[in-house]
């Protein structure tokens, strides 16, 4: 286990950007970056720097689906849900019900999964919407995370290398993490666009992954949506985060990421937010 340095006097800095892709016409991922605590959420700018003074702090990406403009519909209902539900768990924790934050992030998918069927029922413009969340809640020394569909949380250590700490909730995901398929394979499966898991669109329940992770300074994670990963493999996620190529450099690490995959792909949006702990200052 990680040596936990006082979590309070570390710092996150923070950069997230979202492209409609080369060919789409519209932008249906959203991305969320607030700071919040009992009393309030206050959002944050797409780029920025904080310590833990002011709360906590979380980040999330999301990416709808459904016809016309449903798709953009159901990741904002998606992001803008969380506001509204994580000072309450702040305040309830004051009161001494200590719902521990992994059980908090394991209640919202349900919850906006159900405002999301309510508007798709009530509304026929928007019906069999549909959307992912992945959600990075960070508080001193740790992250835990929550996450249904094919968007990825990865996290990436201070001494090298690169996990998804999600799943890709489709069959080339699940046939990925037993083993029988490799990356090459997971990416050209016929199936690894089809969402067995997911935010609205007709789905009876919902099952979020949930899970945390301890982090020093010097670690990153990197929030994004399946468009980001469609023209980056995760070796070259990793090189643009770590070693970028020299004309790369000159952009801030969410934006270079979806310069580089662009260039390789762009056939669907693109987000990513990509966040750094970084030591207590002087």
């Amino acid at each position: 286990m990680k040596k936990e340095p006082n979590g309070n006097d570390l710092r996150l800095r923070w950069w997230g950007m979202t492209h409609v892709g080369r060919f789409r016409k519209n932008n249906e991922d959203a991305f969320l970056a607030v700071v919040f605590d009992a009393a309030q959420v206050n959002y944050l700018g797409k780029t920025g720097e904080a310590d833990f003074t002011v709360g906590d702090f979380v980040f999330a990406v999301s990416d709808g689906m459904g016809g016309a403009n449903a798709g953009e519909f159901a990741s904002r209902i998606a992001v803008d849900k969380i506001t509204e539900l994580l000072p309450r768990s702040f305040r309830l924790a004051q009161r001494g019900m200590h719902a521990g934050k992994a059980d908090v992030v394991h209640e919202l998918f349900p919850r906006i999964h159900d405002e999301i069927q309510e508007m798709s029922r009530n509304y026929e413009e928007v019906r069999g919407m549909g959307a992912t969340l992945s959600l990075a809640w960070f508080s001193p020394n740790w992250m835990f995370f929550g996450h249904v569909g094919d968007s990825r949380i990865y996290y990436l250590p201070k001494d090298g290398g690169l996990k998804q700490l999600t799943e890709d909730h489709t069959p080339a995901g699940r046939l990925f993490r037993k083993g029988k398929l490799n990356e090459r394979e997971a990416r050209n499966h016929p199936q690894k666009n089809q969402l067995e898991q997911v935010l609205g669109a007709n789905a009876k329940e919902v099952e979020p992954q949930v899970g945390s992770v301890g982090y020093e300074p010097g670690d990153r994670f990197l929030i994004c949506s399946d468009g980001l990963c469609d023209g980056l493999w995760d070796n070259g996620i990793q090189k643009v985060i770590r070693t970028p190529m020299p004309w790369l450099t000159k952009y801030e690490p969410a934006e270079a990421l979806i310069r580089e995959s662009l260039s390789e792909s762009g056939r669907d949006n693109l987000t990513a937010v990509v966040i750094e702990v970084l030591p207590p200052k002087d």
